[in-house]
């Protein structure tokens, strides 16, 4: 059925209060997004820890409310406003015509390349390379598609770096994508931990959808364990500064820690932590990006 799309323009201190007085006045949904993006306004604010604590969001976002049709998107404005003490700011009102919104959403994933013999499949879609190593993944509840230039570096590495034989931690595991990918390129043996029971369950799935072996649960989960010739943590730079001793310690000597979800600009921080362990450097960068890479030293 059609939609209708309110949309305008919050400030931060704002935002989420119009949020929530959105959806108490009838809103299916709202959609927060940076009103800078694609311009050179464009503010990069992500969800860490450290970003959370102080509330940050987006100077300026861009918010779209989601009715459903013939309801009356004005009176609801004037409520939400008056629910949180303001006025109407500039708005649009459209309507979102009606559509396949499962063919919509699989029309954005296509068969990912990682290297000329890794790819992402999804599972609507013929692989590109019947010969090459295909990880059949569709996008879901758990963060990791591949997509993303973190994911990316990390997928990379193991195509490139993985010995066949060696045991794999993926610490923060998401969708499972990189335990898989681990498993798919030679790995014995194969663990992912997360936080999220949601992501557990889905990297359980996904790794069953690609017939492989590998365990998934819990950070304190006996397989997590180690020590690991291989661990690798697609996460964010705070986590992973606050993890260090943890992480050091799940990598036997001469094992390889791989670090992702870092902007460039942390990189220099985070080597001089885990360098008490590793001898690590930035192993490769992509879109502002980088993933680090070393070796456990013997002490």
């Amino acid at each position: 059925m059609p939609f209708l799309a309110l949309r305008f323009h919050a400030d931060a201190a704002a935002a989420q209060r119009w949020i929530d007085a959105l959806i108490e006045v009838g809103a299916l949904s709202v959609d927060v997004a940076d009103s800078g993006a694609g311009t050179g306004a464009e503010s990069s604010v992500y969800d860490d820890p450290s970003g959370a604590e102080r509330g940050v969001l987006w100077p300026r976002s861009w918010l779209t409310a989601l009715f459903a049709a013939g309801s009356d998107v004005e009176g609801a404005m004037t409520a939400a406003a008056h629910a949180i003490g303001g006025t109407r700011p500039p708005h649009l009102i459209e309507q979102v015509p009606d559509a396949d919104w499962v063919r919509a959403t699989q029309a954005q994933f296509g068969p990912l390349r990682v290297t000329d013999k890794l790819w992402i499949v999804p599972s609507w879609c013929a692989p590109v390379d019947p010969q090459a190593v295909n990880i059949r993944l569709d996008p879901g509840l758990a963060f990791g598609t591949g997509s993303h230039p973190s994911t990316g570096l990390c997928l990379r590495w193991l195509a490139q770096k993985l010995k066949r034989g060696a045991s794999v931690l993926d610490y923060g595991c998401g969708s499972g994508v990189l335990a898989i990918a681990a498993a798919k390129l030679g790995a014995a043996s194969v663990a992912g931990v997360d936080i999220d029971v949601q992501a557990i369950a889905a990297s359980r799935a996904n790794a069953e959808a690609n017939g492989v072996a590998a365990t998934f649960g819990l950070p304190d989960d006996p397989s997590a364990a180690g020590p690991f010739d291989v661990v690798l943590a697609n996460i964010l730079a705070d986590p992973l500064e606050l993890l260090a001793p943890l992480l050091a310690f799940r990598v036997c000597t001469g094992g390889t820690i791989v670090l992702s979800g870092i902007l460039e600009p942390q990189a220099a921080a985070l080597i001089a932590v885990y360098s008490r362990w590793f001898n690590i450097e930035v192993w490769a960068k992509e879109e502002g990006w980088i993933a680090l890479a070393g070796r456990r030293c013997a002490t």
